[in-house]
């Protein structure tokens, strides 16, 4: 052998090392969910999604991440509809051995003066170049513990405060303890996703004897993703004393004061670096928390995932190395037209297939349609557009049709009364105009929805949108968004180039609810500019599907995201791989 070939031997081995070896890996990633694929149903909504997306973008980039959360084996909920369009939730139950490995690993924390030992159960995602990310999903299901505490990492925002208190223990301080047992001894930054595991901070500050507040900062960094102060953990202190340990609930009462604990302000105090989410995130973040360092990263999305087979396809021939490098979906205003439209139709069938199967309506694949699919909260507005019912089914009557879908969570009554509404409105508008809603909004029915409609659809209260993502999937495929310029789409936004505004610009300030000048703007654009434009100028149309997948699926992805998180906030050298 060669000493070049023993050195390169002996520098991929050493690599390969280096990538599996927790002792080399500097980031650990919290998360309440993490949502990675359809089988492991540990998510609500876009926070997890996005937390998978940015843990596979850093498999993808090589960062030397680990991400953690919990099993939840019940899931978050699986929903049906009555027949009075009223939302129902039944456990979603799946056995975690069929898709995650359980380690021997085995960790205890204190929970209301019992203490709950806790397992952990793993997957690991393989990037583009074959780096490994590992997965962590922490378990308190079995025989050894209380059963009082063996369902407390059961369900996703389920139970009442005492059980919330008690599952951001177990991730914070479970979780910090557990990849410490698992070998990662080297880590010199924690990235919370949200407040929800801000108590690792009292472990990091338990190793080091309760001493350094500066050395802990130093350590955290904190995403904050929810632009109004109700949507904000906060547990009272009489509730932290019972909850945790006598010596973290003092140490928390030093930090925070005897008025309770705030998850983001814990954050906030104890984080190096702090960012929103959009470019308007960030800037309403700061006037609501009045805190005027918080920076903005706008979130992206996985390009490869989130790119169905036929637009994979056409991108693996024609703009070679995207998924590994998105910043090329520039290119895609090369694409001939042709091949857009037929591997966009192809999509649309495939929706429209579903919608099918899952409703018995069949939708007319020649008919422009729109897309409206995400969490029912009532501030998304999924109902604006049914405030003139008459009117929505002259302008769309015979030319365009309206697929729905979106879960409330259970204990939000007015999000499950929009969902009532959107289904009522449905009921009445048939058969002149078809509005379907599909049930048990997934990671499938997303990937289908954001792929197969031609127009994506996003109403909500401004600035209450922090930075949303499901436009940012749909310009992978190139769908076109109609929106609210709220969140990331101000950014993404070009008039009849990438898609379509509704209503003004947003005003200074916090709350912007001006709906009968957005119900109006939505009218009289879908009437006068979108329909038109989809039925009489095809050419015109593709020319901004391909504008929507080079200008904006060329920057809204994982990949910028995680290069921006390691130059702005982990303070790594990027290098990639």
């Amino acid at each position: 052998m060669s000493l070049m070939s023993y050195g390169k031997n002996i520098g991929h081995s050493l690599r390969k090392m280096m990538e599996t070896d927790p002792s080399f890996r500097s980031i650990a990633y919290f998360s309440m969910e993490i949502g990675l694929r359809q089988e492991l149903p540990t998510y609500s909504g876009g926070l997890g999604i996005l937390a998978g997306d940015i843990l596979k973008g850093a498999a993808d980039l090589g960062v030397p991440m680990a991400g953690i959360t919990l099993l939840y084996r019940k899931g978050y909920f699986r929903q049906s509809i009555d027949a009075d369009g009223w939302q129902q939730e039944f456990p979603e139950e799946w056995k975690p051995e069929q898709g995650l490995y359980l380690l021997p690993n085995e960790v205890s924390v204190q929970v209301s003066d019992r203490t709950v030992k806790v397992r952990a159960w793993m997957t690991e995602l393989v990037g583009t170049s074959g780096f490994p990310v590992p997965v962590y999903f922490l378990d308190t299901d079995f025989e050894e513990n209380d059963p009082e505490d063996r369902p407390l990492t059961a369900s996703l925002y389920g139970g009442d405060e005492r059980y919330r208190l008690a599952q951001e223990v177990i991730l914070g301080i479970g979780g910090l303890r557990m990849l410490r047992d698992l070998g990662y001894k080297r880590l010199n930054t924690f990235h919370l996703n949200e407040g929800h595991a801000g108590f690792l901070t009292l472990e990091l500050l338990r190793e080091q004897g309760y001493e350094d507040l500066e050395k802990i900062k130093d350590q955290v960094v904190f995403t904050t993703h929810t632009p109004v102060s109700a949507g904000h953990d906060h547990f009272s202190m009489d509730l932290v004393r019972q909850v945790l340990s006598p010596i973290f609930a003092s140490q928390l009462e030093k930090l925070m004061g005897s008025g309770g604990v705030s998850m983001t302000d814990l954050g906030f105090r104890l984080s190096r670096f702090v960012n929103g989410v959009s470019r308007k995130h960030a800037q309403v973040s700061r006037e609501l928390f009045h805190l005027p360092g918080i920076e903005a990263i706008t979130n992206g999305v996985h390009s490869r995932t989130w790119t169905c087979p036929g637009f994979r396809k056409l991108f693996d021939t024609a703009i070679p190395g995207w998924d590994s490098d998105p910043s090329r979906l520039i290119q895609a205003l090369h694409l001939p037209d042709e091949d857009v439209w037929k591997t966009h139709q192809a999509a649309k069938m495939r929706l429209l297939a579903r919608v099918m199967e899952d409703t018995g309506v069949e939708l007319d694949p020649e008919m422009l349609t729109i897309g409206f699919g995400r969490r029912a909260a009532a501030y998304k507005r999924a109902d604006m557009i049914f405030n003139d019912i008459d009117r929505l089914a002259e302008i769309c009557s015979g030319k365009a049709q309206f697929i729905f879908s979106g879960k409330a969570h259970p204990k939000d009554q007015d999000g499950k009364q929009v969902l009532q509404r959107v289904i009522r409105a449905s009921r009445k508008l048939a058969p002149a105009l078809q509005v379907v809603f599909l049930p048990n909004y997934n990671i499938e029915t997303a990937s289908l929805m954001t792929s197969g409609v031609d127009v994506w659809l996003n109403t909500p209260t401004r600035p209450r949108e922090a930075s949303g993502t499901s436009g940012m999937k749909c310009a992978h495929n190139g769908v076109l968004n109609f929106s609210v310029l709220d969140g990331w789409w101000i950014e993404g936004w070009l008039e009849d180039i990438t898609g379509w505004s509704i209503g003004p610009e947003p005003l200074p300030g916090s709350e912007d609810n001006r709906t009968e000048e957005d119900v109006e703007d939505f009218y009289a654009k879908l009437e006068k500019r979108v329909i038109p434009t989809y039925l009489k100028d095809r050419s015109r149309w593709v020319w901004m599907m391909k504008n929507a997948i080079a200008l904006n699926a060329s920057v809204f992805n994982t990949h910028r995201l995680v290069r921006e998180y390691c130059e702005k906030a982990y303070g790594i050298a990027f290098r990639g791989l």
